[in-house]
């Protein structure tokens, strides 16, 4: 079972799913920008009902919390990390969660 925390939603979940999706078979992680995850989660799947801004800004906070990680600033790419992949498959604790202040 996935450690949930205050500050998260089921728009996490779908963005973070969506990216392990798209992992490859050899485990490259792919790197989108949020435009491309909203058209996809809302326009293509219909799993979210959502705006382009509310994913963009959740993927923001994703990165906070070391989930995803920018991987072009100038551009906003973004791709899952290795706590992302531990939270998608169970196997953190919800203080693992917490937002740092910064």
């Amino acid at each position: 079972m996935r450690a949930r925390v205050s500050w998260m939603n089921e728009v996490d979940d779908a963005i973070l799913e969506y990216l392990q999706e798209l992992e490859t078979e050899t485990g490259h992680r792919i790197s989108l920008p949020p435009t491309a995850i909203w058209y996809n989660l809302v326009e293509e799947l219909e799993v979210l009902d959502r705006s382009q801004n509310t994913v963009s800004r959740r993927m923001n906070i994703l990165a906070q919390a070391s989930l995803l990680e920018k991987t072009d600033a100038d551009r906003g790419y973004y791709r899952l990390t290795g706590k992302g992949i531990a939270y998608l498959d169970g196997r953190l604790d919800a203080s693992d969660l917490e937002l740092e202040e910064k």
